[in-house]
């Protein structure tokens, strides 16, 4: 590993480990599993900037925490985009999405059930950090399957050029770090 970034992120300081992304670039990995007053910050102030919603869709796995979270915060339901289709989903509908921090390019899946929630639905996207847009995308395509409409995209952290996009709510930068 090459180091570390501070950052002080909902209120709260924090030391990322840099890895690297490539041979040009490191990424600051922010992973809010196990930070449980991290998550609760981020999902009360994330709640502030967001629009109105009546449920909440993120992506498995790293996005759950803080879907959770603000899910309890709100009162209003969230539903997770499933990374492979488990025996108790019905006729699951689906879309592919290639993430920075994935090697391989994955699909997400929601069963019938879980795409009934979002049908004429206010949605809001909720991931924890939000780079390429890629899984961005893919939650934007089935909430169109699902027939619901999005309300609005929120993240704990906008990385590189994601932080100049005007269409998410987020609470800090996190910069790309060039070799």
């Amino acid at each position: 590993m090459a180091g570390s970034y501070k950052m002080t992120i909902a209120g709260l300081e924090r030391e990322l480990p840099l890895c690297p992304l490539n041979d040009k670039i490191d990424i600051a990995a922010f992973v809010m599993f196990s930070d449980v007053e991290l998550t609760v910050a981020a999902a009360e102030q994330l709640l502030a900037k967001s629009p109105y919603f009546d449920v909440i869709l993120t992506a498995e796995s790293k996005g759950i925490p803080l879907a959770y979270e603000m899910a309890r915060q709100s009162g209003k339901p969230y539903v997770v985009a499933r990374k492979s289709v488990k025996l108790y989903m019905t006729d699951p509908i689906s879309v592919t999405v290639k993430s920075i921090t994935t090697a391989a390019e994955q699909t997400l899946y929601l069963s019938q059930e879980k795409a009934a929630m979002l049908k004429g639905k206010k949605v809001l996207l909720v991931d924890d950090v939000i780079s390429t847009g890629e899984s961005l995308a893919a939650l934007e395509k089935l909430t169109a399957a699902a027939e619901g409409e999005i309300s609005g995209r929120s993240a704990v952290l906008a990385e590189g050029d994601a932080a100049d996009r005007k269409d998410i709510a987020f609470l800090e930068k996190l910069p790309l770090f060039f070799k």
